[in-house]
């Protein structure tokens, strides 16, 4: 929740409900997007 509330802000910018949790579902997507980019990519050694 830090996390979220540090990139997109304290408030919702939406203001009916069923759009709210659509905003919600968009910026936790753009989140683990932009936790997946900061993860290193790693193998397994054979």
């Amino acid at each position: 929740m830090q996390r979220y509330k540090r990139t997109f802000g304290n408030q919702l910018h939406a203001r009916e409900m069923s759009n709210q949790e659509i905003e919600v579902m968009i910026a936790c997507g753009v989140l683990n997007r932009f936790t997946a980019l900061g993860m290193p990519q790693s193998h397994q050694s054979v």
